[in-house]
């Protein structure tokens, strides 16, 4: 790794961490604007960073490390026999497409997913303000990956496209369909999408263990994690 560690950077107040409530949260985040180039933030994957909107940050919290980012080398990937039961099961109904711009169906997905599922987390209620500060950027491409059913749009998985990486940025879909598993066949079509793309990894972002709502990402295999500053390979899910 040839990129350093940025020497601009601020420190967030401590809050309340959204996943481990008994727990503070601290952000490192990113001040200077020369990061802020897909390049730049490839780089600044590596080293366990990730992006919020236009805002590029890492955890730093003061009594806790839970928090370990977590990537997919594409081309080592294959899916278990489980997770090709659930892929099968899809494409026999539904159509994946890829879009590089904004449909007006996304918004109404995404309420009635907040509303719906996460309806006891920090993003309830859902309003167009926090979706667009949250999902989109002003200074990386990003790749829209749907799912169909019909002219039914059901799922969409949002993704940062870097020069040999793609990052998951967030996956909401219509929790009518939650017994098709959309949110671990969008990661697997995601993945897909970076091998036909020829991207090396495929971010999912940051692993907790102790959290339920994370535990979904340890069943993706082979994984790497960034624990102390060190990518290491991920140890199958007892």
């Amino acid at each position: 790794m040839t990129e350093h560690f940025p020497s601009k950077i601020g420190l967030s107040q401590q809050f309340s961490c959204s996943y481990l409530p008994q727990q503070n949260e601290q952000l490192l985040v990113i001040l200077d604007p020369n990061c802020y180039t897909p390049e730049r933030f490839e780089a600044l994957l590596e080293l366990g960073f990730r992006r919020s909107g236009d805002q590029i940050y890492r955890p730093h919290c003061p009594k806790c490390s839970a928090c370990q980012s977590i990537r997919i080398p594409t081309k080592l990937f294959t899916p278990s026999k489980s997770q090709k039961r659930k892929l099968k099961k899809i494409t026999q109904e539904f159509s994946f497409t890829v879009s590089h711009k904004e449909r007006e169906e996304y918004y109404p997905l995404y309420e009635k997913y907040i509303s719906l599922r996460h309806y006891d987390g920090s993003m309830y209620p859902p309003n167009k303000l926090q979706y667009e500060s949250f999902l989109f950027c002003q200074w990386l491409p990003i790749s829209f990956i749907e799912l169909w059913h019909n002219d039914k749009l059901i799922a969409v998985a949002v993704t940062d496209t870097m020069p040999n990486a793609l990052s998951a940025i967030y996956t909401f879909f219509d929790p009518e369909y939650d017994s098709y598993s959309l949110g671990n066949v969008m990661i697997m079509a995601q993945i897909e999408h970076a091998k036909k793309l020829d991207k090396e990894f495929v971010y999912l972002g940051y692993q907790i263990d102790s959290c339920k709502k994370m535990r979904y990402k340890s069943q993706f295999l082979p994984a790497q994690r960034f624990v102390n500053d060190v990518w290491i390979e991920q140890d199958p899910p007892q």
